[in-house]
């Protein structure tokens, strides 16, 4: 079926995500200052909603939103909550994701969470044991970001030794950020560092770790690597409607506000598309895959970097 399009005229200056961006950072200040105000179990949850938000955030100000000025969009995304993740590396990764020839690709897609057979021999048993545990959803939320952190900065102290200069400026400027935040956080707000980890950073992570769960999945065919999860109505507004991925992919300089729109005009040729990759709700995902995997940790097809993808036996 041929997609369609509607007529979107944006605008200079993309006024719902700058509210957006009000919302998002003055819940953040008023969760921190007023931490002691509510108990753990209260103030867990709105610090994850808010941190994920604040993810999701920063995914929209890479894909260019909400202004045409790229500095005044890093300025608004920068800022890291999550206390792990530098932002120009996030930058220049997700829109490296963005080619859809090697999606799920562990050689040159960096968000896959697939592996290659030398790789995966190379974790040793811990390791492997480590992400087979991390491919079901309770594992995911629970692992994922320590992992997902490890993994980071594991890749970027070896560029900082190797003495790349990106890494160096990209790592410098995330420093300053984090020292701004943790400014606010441990000195204005005099909340214990363990506190804000566990409560803002690492449950955040968490929660934001569930939209990329099973939103790709390897397939020789490059259209049906993408998946769709509906009807999301409180899930969806967390992830900006990235829930409804492969309508991201498709057009991925959309503002996130007009992606439910562009998906109801096209959603039986985006379903024929991607094979009926599709979810139901995030409790579908949560029923089929929370003790289960989602998919083997071995990618099932053969890469070779900048060459056509083979069929490959592999499995863990």
């Amino acid at each position: 079926m041929e997609i369609k399009d509607f007529s979107f005229a944006r605008p200079r200056v993309e006024w719902p995500t700058v509210a957006l961006v009000v919302l998002i950072y003055g819940l953040w200040f008023a969760a921190t200052y007023f931490h002691d105000r509510l108990p753990v179990w209260a103030l867990t949850p709105i610090a994850a909603w808010t941190v994920a938000w604040q993810m999701s955030l920063q995914h929209e100000t890479i894909h260019g939103h909400p202004t045409p000025r790229r500095w005044i969009n890093s300025f608004i995304g920068a800022w890291p909550l999550a206390l792990w993740l530098p932002f120009e590396n996030y930058r220049h990764t997700h829109l490296t994701h963005h080619c859809d020839e090697r999606l799920t690709d562990p050689l040159d897609d960096p968000e896959s969470f697939y592996w290659r057979q030398e790789e995966w021999e190379g974790l040793g048993a811990l390791g492997r044991g480590v992400v087979r545990l991390q491919s079901c959803l309770l594992g995911r939320m629970l692992i994922g970001p320590a992992w997902a952190a490890a993994k980071l900065w594991k890749a970027e102290i070896a560029r900082l030794a190797r003495g790349d200069r990106r890494a160096i400026s990209e790592v410098a400027l995330h420093l300053v950020e984090v020292a701004i935040v943790l400014a606010w956080v441990l000195g204005v707000c005099k909340m214990p560092i363990a506190k804000y980890v566990i409560c803002f950073a690492y449950a955040g992570t968490s929660l934001a770790l569930v939209r990329s769960f099973a939103e790709h999945r390897a397939e020789s065919m490059v259209e049906r690597r993408t998946a769709i999860v509906e009807r999301s109505w409180i899930l969806g507004p967390l992830f900006l409607f990235n829930n409804l991925h492969l309508a991201h992919h498709a057009r991925p300089a959309m503002p996130w506000y007009a992606l439910p729109r562009w998906y109801a005009l096209n959603r039986e040729a985006l379903i024929e598309r991607n094979g009926g990759l599709l979810y139901v709700t995030y409790f579908d995902i949560l029923r089929r895959y929370l003790l289960r995997p989602h998919d083997q940790a071995l990618h099932p097809l053969r890469f070779d970097a900048g060459a056509k993808v083979e069929s490959s036996p592999a499995s863990p």
